[in-house]
């Protein structure tokens, strides 16, 4: 059997990987993810996903690399990872009584035959109108620094929605796990039945 490995060091990609009990092991992909002159969200989120399976494919003779990226997007602006409590704040503020897309792409790569898969899934998000203290009061305890958008909806981020969309919510943490599993099964490996 294949190896698997995650293309990320991503501590939520990692746990959301581990759900599928199967035994894999998490690379850092060490890659530039900046975007590329006019490149739509979509197109940089798959550019990202594929270049990450690829950085670490070289590392590895029979092995399906997993690669993910993802991007909050709010007006066709892409909003990054705030970094600090203030570049949080600010992302939350605009986003208040807004929605928000999060596009989260996936690439398997097999690395025997070179053969792989790049697909996207869009996962809306609507937030309730927020105030300064709750903004503030979710800010200090869960801190979502590392976050694209400023929130962690496995966490209490939940509680700063309105609704959620999609056809996957594992998709907004990081890695959507439905599709992944397609994924796998197109190139053998069944997560019910690798046991």
């Amino acid at each position: 059997m294949a190896d698997l490995i995650l293309a990320s060091t991503s501590l939520y990609r990692a746990q959301l990987l581990e759900r599928l009990r199967l035994p894999f092991q998490a690379v850092r992909p060490d890659i530039d993810e900046s975007s590329l002159p006019d490149e739509t969200p979509a197109a940089l989120t798959e550019r990202l996903a594929e270049h990450k399976a690829r950085a670490v494919a070289p590392r590895f003779d029979n092995a399906l690399i997993i690669g993910s990226d993802q991007v909050a997007v709010l007006g066709g602006d892409v909003l990054g990872k705030p970094g600090n409590r203030d570049a949080a704040r600010g992302q939350l503020r605009r986003l208040s009584g807004r929605s928000v897309e999060f596009l989260t792409s996936l690439c398997v790569l097999e690395t025997a035959t070179g053969s792989h898969m790049v697909e996207h899934v869009v996962t809306p998000v609507l937030l309730r109108n927020l105030d300064v203290a709750e903004i503030d009061a979710y800010v200090d305890v869960e801190k979502p620094f590392d976050c694209a958008g400023s929130f962690k909806s496995e966490g209490l981020g939940i509680a700063l929605f309105e609704s959620i969309g999609g056809d996957d919510p594992n998709a907004l943490i990081g890695l959507p796990l439905i599709r992944l599993c397609h994924m796998l099964r197109y190139f053998g490996l069944d997560p019910l039945r690798a046991r």
